[in-house]
């Protein structure tokens, strides 16, 4: 959570002007949390820090370590999670989620380059655009000058190496950051495991390059990353691997005496996924391939540009955006078919383009905000191909294209008091569907779903008040929010093992969100946080993988000026596992502790105990069996900075 001490060494910090604007002074309306690199770095993958906010959540229950590729997207306020992801996630402006399936691939963003974590939750008009319907999670890469490599060894033969270097090369910053990593992994099914049931195994790499150096009066950037992830699932025969490339240009010059600021950014973003899907009998002795996606090719591209302005008490920015995505999945499917396995080829092309407007004022101890944008949606060139083994196309379908123009806005306002602060907000979101949503059927274990080429975009709106303080001690917020979202993309259950992705009709959203930290002594501090959500669709039922409480609590003692021991507690309540409301997960508290010891000199030790306790945190069902996320892992690691 915001607010906790840096670890024990501490680094001169000499920092690199960065190609960005700075910060809105808008954001201050908004509920945003700031992780630094310093909460990133208590966790080896980064999903697992932005976890600590309670409401950030991915599809399921796992994390990285374990999840498939395809339902780690990343939601926020519980508000019905999906694999697609119904927040942006953005690095350095850039967006990554996947131009096919929304998700996005953690692996690529390793703890290790990235300088913070912005958490804006709330619909994202203004300048975030499509995608952040729940908000945003605005990363940005580091901006210190500094060394550093880390190893870590643990259970499950887990292991994981990482560096990081930033100088200066002439009048060029280059920052690069690389990570490789490997896990045996563990068995999901505790209970009644067969022959099909395997290890989670994990393999994984990314590389990052960064070079920033002055132009035309401003900032000039070039960015370029690729990583790879291969995993086992937890089932004989079935795999995926996630890669990906991904480079960007960025131009900005800063608003400063009266003159104007401008940014310009493209980027274009490349992926594949290769994964395989398995049904399991009831005796678990065996499995039985039911589909392999043997390539997903997918690109995205994108523009987007901004101009800024701003005097002592108004701050305005205009700007324009465009994203395409086009992509296709090809998989072999019914294998126990007289004809099969056929192949599939499904996928097509999707456009968003925007503009927006937003400004801000402030008199006295009042800061008001106000911006809009209009978005074109569209989709094309969607298809579904497939052939028999002997050759015959048994099926061609050419879907119509499919379009539309929305508006949204966001509005904000907050008053600075003697004892803290008070604000209220009220926004708007979207989140297009995905290639993937709209063209491809997929099966799970032994439950069909059907994709839906007439798919609209999901929108959200609603509102929040909330108000806090920030003392030489510590800090507090507190948020009560209630959202609808409309058009719900979700899978509905449609007959026995089948389901269809739908427009499911309306979640109402409403809650409170509360998070604090305290310095209780030199040597001792704190951190609280909880949500409560109460989510609910048409029908009264809770939407699927949606937890009503979670909640974060730990304290950081340092009894010896060398020594630092942090205990951490995590809550979740429990959700469900389908639409229905049939499949109940149990609620689930997992502590985590960690040991640092300061060698000096820039070296660290530490030793750390995930799931100290080894909760059975469930995760799912999978024939009927329970499936579990992590079991305890200990382990221990080096880090020298310099």
């Amino acid at each position: 959570m915001p607010d906790l001490p840096p670890p024990v060494t501490t680094v001169e910090a000499i920092m690199v002007r960065p190609a960005a604007l700075p910060a809105a002074a808008s954001d201050q309306a908004f509920s945003i949390i700031t992780l630094d690199q310093s909460q990133l770095a208590e966790h080896q993958r980064l999903d697992q820090a932005l976890a600590q906010v309670p409401g950030v959540v991915l599809f399921r229950r796992t994390d990285s370590l374990v999840a498939n590729p395809t339902t780690q997207g990343m939601s926020l306020r519980s508000i019905g999670p999906t694999g697609a992801g119904r927040a942006l996630v953005t690095l350095d402006g850039v967006p990554m989620n996947d131009p096919f399936g929304g998700w996005v691939i953690w692996a690529g963003l390793p703890s290790e380059l990235i300088g913070n974590a912005q958490i804006v939750r709330g619909g994202g008009a203004g300048p975030y655009g499509a995608g952040a319907l729940t908000g945003v999670i605005n990363l940005s890469t580091r901006n210190d000058k500094v060394m550093e490599g880390n190893v870590r060894y643990g259970s499950l033969n887990t292991e994981r190496a990482a560096v990081v270097d930033s100088t200066t090369v002439g009048r060029t910053d280059v920052l690069f950051a690389a990570t490789k990593g490997h896990s045996d992994g563990f068995i999901p099914v505790r209970d009644g495991a067969g022959a099909a049931d395997t290890e989670t195994s994990l393999d994984d790499w990314s590389a990052n390059l960064r070079l920033v150096t002055d132009f035309a009066e401003g900032r000039l950037a070039f960015t370029a990353g690729a990583f790879d992830q291969q995993q086992g699932s937890g089932l004989d025969k079935a795999n995926a691997e996630a890669s990906g490339q991904r480079a960007s240009l960025t131009w900005v010059r800063n608003p400063a005496g009266g003159a104007l600021g401008y940014r310009l950014q493209g980027w274009v973003f490349s992926s594949n996924l290769v994964n395989s899907s398995v049904s399991v009998p009831t005796d678990r002795a065996s499995t039985t391939l039911t589909n392999t996606q043997f390539d997903t090719p997918a690109t995205g591209v994108g523009l987007n540009a901004a101009v800024r302005g701003s005097s002592a008490s108004t701050e305005w920015e205009v700007g324009a955006d465009l994203r395409v995505n086009h992509g296709e999945d090809r998989e072999l499917f019914s294998y126990t078919a007289s004809n099969g396995p056929l192949t599939r080829y499904a996928g097509g092309f999707s456009k968003t383009h925007g503009v927006y407007a937003e400004g801000s004022y402030k008199t006295g101890d009042w800061l008001l905000t106000a911006g809009g944008r209009v978005d074109a949606w569209g989709f094309a060139n969607g298809h579904r191909i497939q052939i028999d083994r002997n050759g015959v196309t048994t099926l061609h379908t050419d879907f119509a294209d499919h379009n539309g123009t929305l508006g949204t806005a966001r509005f904000g306002a907050r008053r600075t008091m003697d004892w803290g602060y008070m604000r209220a907000a009220a926004y708007s979101g979207f989140r297009a569907p995905t290639l993937n949503e709209l063209y491809r059927p997929f099966r799970v274990g032994n439950i069909n779903t059907e994709a839906n080429a007439a798919l609209d975009p999901e929108r959200l709106e609603g509102f929040e008040v909330g108000f806090g303080g920030t003392r030489s001690n510590g800090a507090y917020d507190v948020t009560l929010f209630y959202n609808v979202l409309s058009d719900a993309i979700t899978n509905v259950t449609t007959g026995v093992n089948q389901r269809q992705r739908q427009n499911a009709g309306t979640i109402v959203a409403k809650g409170i969100e509360a998070q604090g930290s305290l310095k209780i002594s030199d040597t001792v501090s704190a951190h609280a946080a909880y949500s409560y959500t109460e989510a609910r669709t048409d029908a009264g039922l809770r939407p699927a993988e949606t937890s009503p409480g979670a909640g974060s609590a730990g304290v950081s003692w340092a009894p010896l000026p060398k020594l630092t021991l942090d205990l951490s507690v995590r809550y979740e309540g429990d959700r469900y596992d389908d639409d229905l409301n049939t499949i109940l997960l149990k609620s689930a508290t997992v502590t985590d502790l960690r040991v640092i010891w300061d060698f000096g000199k820039g070296v660290q030790g530490f030793v750390a105990a995930d799931n100290l306790f080894d909760e059975a945190v469930e995760n799912g069902l999978t024939s009927g069996k329970t499936n579990y996320a992590a079991p305890q892992m200990l382990s221990l690691g080096l880090t020298l900075r310099r």
